[in-house]
């Protein structure tokens, strides 16, 4: 498989389970608020563990990838969608983010940003390895941002790599100005309808049962209003929306900019943009989207 951080050492795991992962995340998760309440400052976040974990022999199942297509819009075809191959990455990804001495808590994190380069269709039956790291601990405005690198191989080719960008609210906060351009919104193509129930409709599919996505209680628990959508859950869907003329290997990325408070009944438009498609999605009289990106041919 590619090379993470040549530092990095390899870890080979079992597939994890995403229950068993948010019982130790939420463990991990207070101790690093009393260690930062009574311990060591904001200032002294870090540094990532020097390990990538692999995950070998993973297989899609027939039935979980059907109930992806249908809460998502896919086509019922043997084709994984780059966002089915996120979810099956996801538990590698989320292990090491559980691990004692991984620097921020995974409770209340918050999705950022997604990009994925697909270099062929991976098809069901074919036999995966995942290997999964992180890097780039960085501040940002309203916390601390990391990078959490997936990569999915058949037979030593890497056929899909994903990047996914994660904030740690409040650990960290540099303060610096959002220097965003105003957001005009554009003439949607579309709208989506949202119910309450979305994250938790989305957490059966992916097993990312991330409290701020199951109800609007263990949402507020963690500083949000109400339950908000999964940022893969709406990009997926922006992907489906694409359809058959992303091809068969394309790069798509998706900035998650402002969270999808449920219910919800968000605009969106999505638009020949170059060689390929992009696409938004926001709720009419906002001053941000909820989320912008792209599909462009590999």
């Amino acid at each position: 498989m590619t090379d993470g951080p040549a530092s990095h050492r390899e870890l080979e795991l079992p597939v994890p389970g995403l229950g068993g992962l948010y019982a130790r995340g939420a463990a991990a998760s207070g101790r690093l608020a009393l260690t930062r309440r009574f311990g060591s400052s904001d200032d002294a976040i870090g540094p990532l563990p020097e390990v990538a974990y692999a995950v070998r022999g993973v297989r899609a199942d027939a039935a979980h990838l059907t109930a992806y297509q249908h809460l998502l819009g896919e086509p019922a075809t043997d084709a994984l969608p780059a966002g089915f191959v996120h979810v099956l990455a996801f538990p590698v990804a989320t292990a090491l983010m559980t691990r004692s001495d991984f620097p921020l808590p995974l409770l209340g994190m918050v999705h950022l940003a997604n990009a994925v380069t697909q270099h062929r269709p991976i098809r069901l039956g074919e036999t995966l390895d995942v290997r999964a790291w992180a890097r780039d601990l960085r501040p940002h405005r309203t916390g601390t941002q990391v990078d959490l690198v997936t990569e999915v191989s058949v037979a030593d080719e890497v056929v899909w790599r994903g990047t996914s960008t994660y904030l740690a609210k409040g650990a960290g906060a540099s303060g610096a100005d959002d220097e965003r351009e105003p957001f005009v919104a554009p003439v949607p193509t579309g709208q989506w309808r949202l119910p309450a129930d979305t994250g938790r409709r989305y957490a059966a599919v992916s097993g990312d049962r991330n409290p701020i996505h199951l109800s609007a209680l263990s949402a507020k628990a963690l500083g949000f209003p109400r339950a908000i959508a999964h940022g893969m859950y709406t990009a997926s869907r922006a992907l489906a929306d694409v359809g058959a003329a992303r091809g068969e290997a394309f790069v798509w990325s998706a900035e998650f900019s402002k969270p999808v408070l449920l219910p919800s009944a968000p605009s969106v438009r999505l638009a020949r943009e170059g060689g390929g498609f992009g696409y938004t999605v926001w709720r009419p009289g906002s001053t941000a989207p909820h989320l912008t990106g792209t599909v462009t041919p590999a």
